[in-house]
């Protein structure tokens, strides 16, 4: 270590040290709700009356921002004499937070992205005595900056009014709030300069978005509409309005380097690097233009950027900005680096001096071959210590607090990724979460401020985030058996036993994935592009799923009316049959080595012709699984036929073949009724099709010539023109009843 470097981490610790054992940043004190507490109020109230309808006036709510003493929000909840709950919290969000939890473990209510279950007692149960919500931390922050691209991107303003409160629910007072800002770079190109069709060359499609807003690639699904833009901004300014009225602090984009091309033609000598390919994209999408943040250009774009983002949107002082995602730097010098994010900063600064950078920790992780001790604290310590946040992007799994001594003195967020791409699939690392949290608190000179969720996409899972967000106030883990033993309770409004221990196996196996180093990709080959080469392998005892499956399916006649319970009876049905598509794979794939052709028909025609169809069947029968209504959620923002079909290519693309040639096949996999029957069976079909040919023809098989053929079947899907259903089809019950009487009996068998 050099002595410089040695010196900038003796003056972190000292620094912690100095400010108490557990890192206390008075540089963040100004990051707090802006609304009044009145305005607060009236936020949570609105919200009560929306989730609870006439029961919401059992709630009487108060915000009193002097209830937290030390910047950590606090709720306390009493009964009346009148069966009323009086709800006093230190900020709307921390209300919302305190009156969730009481309906959780008072009313065994729930809710979640798959549905509520909000059978309230009458009278509301009493409080004997005050019940009372410390926060443990001071920031609870929410979303991936892929998140906009995997689950928002065709959001109209009532799914967001159902998030935000969802976010409020949870505890989130520090969201990110990207939607709408391609309105104002769009702006900013043109004050500076260019022309639109250098604008509308640059700018990605709305799918791919976060993507383009991270220097990774330009022009792909796009150009984008004029109205797109407004309609965004429409949005954002909504968004920020209801985000600011719960007593959140939203997080706003700021300039990163990513230019367009066009800017060459305005400034010939600007120092400007052109990076390599990105995912296996060729140059006519990727390749990006980075002006080097030293260049005083750089300094006058990101002026001009943030002066508007503060002018129409306001601002809380904290903005998001990353450089080099997944893209490796010009230069390993620390000095540089230094050079770079000083520079960065400076930018954010001048526009406002009480600005703080909130960064994704990603890149040390994604290219951990460059980033180096050196290298990231020279990145780190170019900012002032207390003026940057690092989300710790995927610590559960990945932490880089503990090889960083704390990130080298900068606060940091520990942050639970769980999903990439928003696919589907159930997964979980519930002991890692459980525990990892109070790691990083305990943690030697730690610099944690606050923990967070930043999955790529959502809608899945909502167990584990429903774990993570009550972290926010548990001193120690908990007991993750009697845990979801009361969430079943509270999932389903039913006491049944059964459903407990269902719920039991599923967190002891599916749902706590203990494989070092393992991203939730979905690596079922259900959902990849068929070959010999497919990952098969699973964390966890599928006779633990089986067992659960079954219970589950006994438990089901009673509860069919329950959204919850329908939704996870689809969903672990999904499951299994995922695992013996893999069974089925290996079936197809052993017949075929040992030239079995009556072996090979077999598999191959229960796969295609049964299995898959009846998976097709049961997940068109519920609404959260449907293809159509993400299809239709896409057009539906269009202003005539050339918009929509740009947006349904979008919406297609992206859950395919991500890229026009299939860059990032099928990373965002889904499993939707209608994508499942047009597309997943449609290649399964062509590759059983083409093993029989060989067999028959004596022929090997040749990996190449199929890929070029099933790309015709990917192309296909997102050029069908086919209008699926949005409406749910067919009874669940029946569906799935059906298929369990003909496949438990054979996933026994294949334990």
């Amino acid at each position: 270590m050099s002595i410089r470097n040695g010196c900038s981490l003796l003056l972190a610790v000292v620094f912690c040290l100095l400010v108490t054992a557990q890192c206390t940043f008075h540089t963040l004190d100004h990051l707090k709700p802006k609304a009044s507490d009145k305005t607060q109020e009236i936020a949570v109230v609105e919200m009560l009356e929306r989730l609870l309808g006439n029961r919401s006036t059992e709630f009487i709510v108060s915000v009193n921002r002097s209830l937290s003493k030390d910047g950590l929000d606090v709720c306390e909840l009493r009964s009346t004499n009148s069966n009323t709950i009086v709800a006093t919290g230190s900020s709307g969000v921390a209300v919302a937070f305190g009156i969730y939890n009481y309906l959780k473990y008072k009313c065994n209510c729930h809710v979640s992205w798959s549905g509520d279950q909000l059978d309230l007692p009458r009278p509301l149960p009493k409080l004997t005595d005050v019940l009372r919500f410390n926060m443990q931390h001071r920031f609870r922050y929410y979303q991936n900056v892929c998140t906009v691209s995997y689950s928002y991107v065709w959001w109209a303003w009532p799914r967001w009014e159902r998030e935000i409160d969802w976010m409020a629910l949870n505890g989130i007072n520090l969201p990110l709030a990207f939607t709408g800002q391609e309105a104002l770079w769009q702006e900013v190109y043109r004050a500076l300069g260019l022309n639109q069709s250098e604008i509308e060359e640059f700018f990605s499609g709305p799918a791919f978005l976060a993507w383009n807003r991270m220097g990774n690639m330009f022009k792909f699904g796009g150009p984008l509409p004029q109205s797109w833009h407004v309609n965004q901004l429409y949005l954002q300014f909504k968004i920020l309005a209801r985000m600011r009225s719960f007593g959140m602090i939203p997080v706003l984009p700021a300039f990163s380097g990513n230019i367009p091309k066009g800017i060459f033609r305005l400034y010939p000598r600007a120092n400007v690097t052109r990076l390599g390919p990105w995912a296996g994209f060729n140059c006519s999408f990727s390749c990006s233009y980075i002006l080097d943040p030293r260049d005083p250009l750089f300094l006058q774009i990101g002026y001009l950027y943030l002066s508007q983002v503060v002018k129409l949107f306001g601002t809380d002082h904290i903005y998001n900005t990353d450089t080099f995602n997944e893209m490796t730097p010009p230069s390993s010098d620390p000095a540089y680096l230094s050079a770079i994010s000083r520079s960065v900063f400076a930018s954010m600064t001048k526009v406002d001096p009480q600005a703080i950078w909130l960064m994704q920790g990603w890149l040390f992780f994604s290219d951990a071959g460059f980033w180096k001790p050196a290298q990231i604290q020279a990145l780190l310590h170019g900012v002032p210590l207390g003026r940057m946040i690092v989300l710790d992007l995927f610590a559960e799994t990945e932490p880089i607090f503990s090889y960083t001594q704390s990130f080298y003195g900068q606060p940091f967020i520990w942050c639970m990724l769980h999903n990439f791409g928003g696919s589907s699939g159930l997964f979980g690392t519930v002991e890692s979460i459980n525990s990892g949290v109070f790691k990083a608190l305990n943690f030697p000179n730690s610099t944690l401020v606050g923990i967070g969720m930043t999955p790529e996409g959502i809608e899945q899972n909502a167990v584990v985030y429903e774990l993570m967000s009550e972290l926010a106030w548990r001193k120690e883990p908990v007991n993750l058996s009697e845990w979801v033993s009361l969430y079943a309770v509270r999932r389903y409004g039913s006491t049944q036993e059964s459903l407990t221990t269902a719920w039991r196996l599923l967190f002891a196996s599916v749902y706590n994935c203990t494989v070092p180093h393992y991203r939730n990709h979905n690596h079922s080959p259900l959902v990849h592009r068929p070959s010999f080469h497919m990952n098969s392998a699973l964390w966890y005892d599928p006779a633990d799923l089986y067992k659960a499956w079954k219970l589950i399916m006994e438990a089901a006649p009673s509860l069919m009316s329950k959204e919850t319970f329908r939704y996870d009876l689809v969903d672990v049905t999904r499951q299994v049959l995922q695992v013996l598509t893999t069974s089925f794979y290996q079936d197809i794939a052993d017949a075929f080595q040992n030239k079995k052709m009556a072996e090979l028909l077999a598999a191959g025609g229960v796969l295609v012709y049964d299995l898959l169809p009846e998976l097709n069947h049961l997940l068109s029968s519920d609404r959260h699984f449907l293809l159509g209504t993400w299809l239709e959620q896409a057009q539906s923002l269009a202003l005539d036929e050339k918009e929509a079909q740009l947006y349904d290519m979008n919406a297609r693309n992206q859950l395919t073949l991500w890229g026009p040639s299939g860059e990032i096949l099928d990373y965002a996999n889904k499993e939707w009724g209608g994508l499942v029957e047009d597309y997943y069976t449609q290649r399964w079909g062509l590759f059983v099709y083409m093993l029989v040919e060989c067999l028959n023809s004596g022929q090997p098989f040749n990996q190449t010539a199929f890929n070029q053929a099933v790309f015709q079947v990917e192309k296909g899907f997102i050029y069908n023109g086919r209008r699926y259903p949005t409406k749910p089809q067919g009874d669940t019950y029946e569906i799935a009843h059906r298929i369990f009487l003909k496949y438990y009996p054979l996933a026994l068998k294949r334990v």
